[in-house]
């Protein structure tokens, strides 16, 4: 029961970035931008926040660095997109490039350099015996993306400006006629998701893996843009999603700890190839993708 709650609690914390990436995602998406420079700008904010909480010594401000480094990535992408109205998908593509590259440039001084574990948990609760491990013996980023999941329900489902959001990325041209500012409602949501992703690409470099090599986020950036379209763009499912992947990411460590002859770069592609298989089947019934997705997404406004 240890190792199994062990188990549990590595995959929830695999699953943290994933979800944070993708709710953030969802925003935007919802409002009818396509970003795929998710991958960039999580790199790009995994070097800044792990440079600022090394050289402070304080990992809270490797958030608020990497929040603000994944907005800055975000409003690049915006003014491009929104003002210039280039190519979404080639835009995106472009700026997940120009992260990778940067990242690594940026980095290069800290390669190899690490941060101490710190403290974390629930007092008394973490205490509890299986469930104070597998549930309360977690980061504070982890229960603060839950509270994130359950805010962004309520916006979308309970509030006028979350209906807003909504119309804008179903006929932008509706929302316009309305006298709705469709630009700078698109605007606000991809500072959003940059920051999102900004938080997420933190938390891998000063969290999960508490230091800095090249290239470290290795693909969640893409996975977490699969799981918007996993979840049909629904929160509640994002979450569903991201700990389905977190647990696939996990298990080929397991695996190679209790000594299954499996190859190592068999267990290592389990959570690309489990994105590519999740990706197959969903797309197996297009009108259902279609009923789901919002219609403006990836198409440009021009008022």
């Amino acid at each position: 029961m240890e190792n199994f709650a062990a188990l549990i609690a590595a995959s929830i914390n695999s699953g943290t970035p994933l979800l944070i990436a993708a709710l953030g995602l969802l925003i935007n998406e919802r409002a009818g931008v396509l970003n795929l420079g998710a991958e960039g700008m999580m790199l790009v904010a995994a070097i800044v926040g792990f440079a600022v909480a090394h050289q402070t010594n304080v990992p809270a401000l490797g958030f608020v660095a990497g929040a603000l480094a994944g907005m800055l990535m975000s409003s690049l992408f915006a003014w491009l997109t929104l003002v210039l109205t280039t190519n979404q998908v080639a835009t995106g593509l472009a700026l997940s490039i120009f992260g990778a590259g940067l990242s690594a440039f940026i980095g290069q001084s800290f390669v190899g350099q690490s941060l101490p574990a710190g403290a974390h948990g629930i007092p008394f609760l973490s205490e509890l015996p299986f469930l104070g491990k597998a549930f309360f013996d977690q980061h504070w980023v982890v229960y603060f993306s839950l509270l994130l999941c359950a805010g962004i329900i309520w916006f979308l489902y309970r509030t006028r400006a979350g209906l807003v959001l909504r119309a804008v990325g179903e006929s932008p041209e509706s929302a316009h006629a309305l006298g709705y500012p469709v630009r700078k409602i698109r605007y606000g949501a991809l500072l959003f998701s940059g920051a999102c992703c900004g938080i997420a690409g933190a938390y891998l470099s000063v969290v999960y893996t508490p230091m800095w090599v090249e290239g470290l986020v290795a693909g969640r950036g893409w996975i977490a843009l699969a799981l918007t379209t996993f979840a049909t763009w629904r929160p509640a499912r994002v979450l569903l999603g991201s700990l389905l992947f977190g647990s696939v990411t996990i298990l080929q460590f397991h695996f190679q700890a209790i000594g299954i002859a499996i190859p190592s770069q068999i267990l290592s592609m389990l959570p690309y190839a489990a994105t590519i298989l999740v990706l197959v089947l969903i797309s197996r019934n297009p009108d259902w993708i279609r009923l789901n997705m919002p219609a403006s997404l990836g198409k440009p406004f021009r008022p």
